[in-house]
């Protein structure tokens, strides 16, 4: 199998800022995705975004000098534990990469990543039709809330 790379994001690397916009829009465009493609000054918006939030984590799977993977997630504090939080936002592999366990590694990462900030605990949300990010989520030993929770939004 190839060299899995996994990196945080240097915001003073170009290559990482396109790699960020190029697979958010891949993802916009999967099947679990939905949405439009993000515009050239939308993804500038983004990668200013993400630069500029004083917690963000962005994760990228690099192979064969291809960016393949991202996972975009944020740091948070919790009331409850009155401790940091991590909460994932995105996990993406490119259709083609998929099954060779690079959201796996993209994961393994981000828990690495919450535990060198003390977190007390990750959350995520998964589409209930993607059953291939709940096995693997199951697998690394997430689980539904207890009580079950919904997700809602309101747009502005």
């Amino acid at each position: 199998m190839t060299t899995i790379n996994i990196t945080l994001c240097d915001y003073s690397n170009p290559v990482h800022l396109q790699a960020i916009a190029s697979l958010i829009n891949s993802y916009i465009n999967d099947e679990m995705g939905g949405g439009k493609p993000l515009s050239k000054p939308e993804q500038l918006r983004l990668v200013e975004g993400l630069k500029n939030h004083p917690k963000s984590i962005v994760l990228l799977a690099e192979t064969d000098d291809n960016f393949v993977g991202l996972l975009t997630a944020f740091e948070n504090f919790s009331t409850f534990t009155a401790r940091p939080m991590v909460n994932i936002h995105d996990v993406f592999v490119l259709k083609e990469y998929r099954g060779k366990g690079i959201g796996r590694q993209l994961m393994n990462a981000v828990i690495n990543e919450a535990e060198k900030c003390s977190g007390s605990r990750i959350s995520l949300e998964v589409r209930q039709d993607n059953g291939a990010a709940q096995n693997l989520y199951k697998s690394l030993g997430f689980e539904e809330t207890e009580p079950s929770m919904f997700y809602w939004r309101k747009y502005l």
